[in-house]
């Protein structure tokens, strides 16, 4: 079970398929809109309501632009999310009723850990990002600047806090309407494998045992690449990618307008993602603008991709072992971004709110015509192909099977 944007569920599907090579039915219950991002993999799925893109582009999704610091983002987003949660929790316990275990992804973890607790089933946490507080980094939501090892911490600690209490009224309504009973609770530290590589984001040192990192969960993969995209990449060198994603942005005509100046005065082509943003590019011979294309396909294929730093989108261009600009719009996209710099496949981080088209052009020229980032990409791109993370989960499935 899993809520939020697209990058929050797709790394699930490929998860999923890998449980059900192994032999396991698997269920992911998700948003319905993401219902086709499982089609042909073997997996079932359960819809959740509520729209995370129509709610991000709502007049309570919008105000998330307002804030200035991921302290102030994250307030608001626990406003809209608290009112989202109690929309979701009627049709997560129909899907968690239907399971013998319960895989939490972090979006999830205090409601789907509670209703495990009530309906006493195993349940093991599958999240996407370093979540559980730590003295090696502070909590990736609230940015990527040290707060030394005590402020790293305690800026954890405040952010688990803050998603506890996110869910408070979600949980207590699992006793007063679905008569589940939530008072009992699991046994010693709940078991968490993280869907990332420790090349990307090492284990940090303070963590208990229970805590561990599982190597990435890549998408599994539907669709392909359209005739007039195929085209596209045929007609000349390898363009640069360009797409925020699921992150919405207060003005999509000027970044729009500042990115196309940007490829130009770079000298490359460009390839524009409309995403939730809303971006667009006039076509031309040197720029192309598309929907929803896979990344696994695509990002191989370019120069450079530009993106949101969010969590799926950083695996998908490490994978592809390209250079990358990362453009953080909100909450652990900074973090994100810091680690592709810290790993050299990426020269730098250019904040959304600083964007404009001569910066980009300049981060663009570093990104494609240093070739040590391409190079460093490359060779981590090499090294995470050889790991396989959905086998530590098999492991923790059959341990949890044997628990007593």
């Amino acid at each position: 079970m899993t809520a939020g944007s697209r990058g929050d569920v797709a790394p699930y599907t490929g998860l999923g398929a890998g449980l059900v090579r192994a032999g396991h039915e698997v269920t992911l219950a998700t948003h319905g809109i993401f219902e086709p991002l499982v089609a042909g993999s073997g997996v079932r799925f359960h819809p959740l309501p509520v729209d995370p893109r129509a709610e991000l582009h709502s007049a309570r999704g919008r105000r998330l632009h307002d804030a200035r610091t991921g302290a102030g983002k994250l307030v608001r987003l626990a406003s809209m999310a608290r009112q989202v949660a109690d929309e979701m929790t009627a049709a997560l316990v129909e899907a968690a009723r239907e399971g013998e275990v319960l895989l939490v992804g972090g979006s999830l973890g205090p409601l789907g850990h509670a209703l495990a607790d009530g309906l006493s089933v195993p349940a093991l946490g599958l999240h996407l990002q370093p979540l559980h507080p730590t003295g090696d980094f502070p909590a990736p939501v609230l940015g990527a600047r040290p707060l030394g090892r005590v402020g790293n911490r305690l800026s954890g600690r405040a952010v688990t806090t803050s998603v506890e209490l996110l869910f408070f009224d979600a949980v207590r309504s699992l006793r007063r309407r679905h008569g589940i009973e939530t008072a009992r609770r699991s046994r010693g530290p709940r078991p968490v494998l993280h869907g990332y590589s420790e090349l990307v984001v090492p284990r940090p040192r303070d963590w208990p045992a229970e805590l561990q990192v599982a190597g990435y969960w890549w998408p599994h993969r539907t669709g392909r690449l359209s005739p007039e995209l195929e085209d596209f990449l045929a007609a000349g060198p390898p363009p640069v990618f360009v797409g925020l994603g699921s992150a919405t942005v207060p003005d999509p005509g000027r970044v729009s307008r500042e990115i196309v100046t940007a490829l130009r005065a770079a000298g490359v082509r460009g390839i524009v993602q409309r995403g939730w943003a809303g971006l667009g590019a006039r076509d031309g011979d040197d720029i192309l603008t598309v929907d929803e294309v896979p990344h696994s396909l695509l990002f191989p294929r370019t120069a450079a991709v530009v993106h949101h730093a969010g969590a799926g989108t950083t695996g998908a261009v490490l994978r592809a072992g390209v250079p990358s600009v990362p453009v953080p719009v909100q909450f652990d996209a900074a973090f994100w971004g810091s680690r592709l710099t810290a790993l050299g496949t990426a020269p730098g981080v250019l904040p959304l709110r600083r964007l404009t088209s001569t910066a980009l052009a300049g981060a663009l020229r570093r990104a494609t015509e240093d070739g040590s980032h391409r190079a460093r990409a490359r060779v981590l791109a090499d090294r995470l192909a050889e790991e396989d993370g959905v086998a530590p989960v098999l492991a923790a499935l059959d341990r949890l099977a044997r628990r007593p």
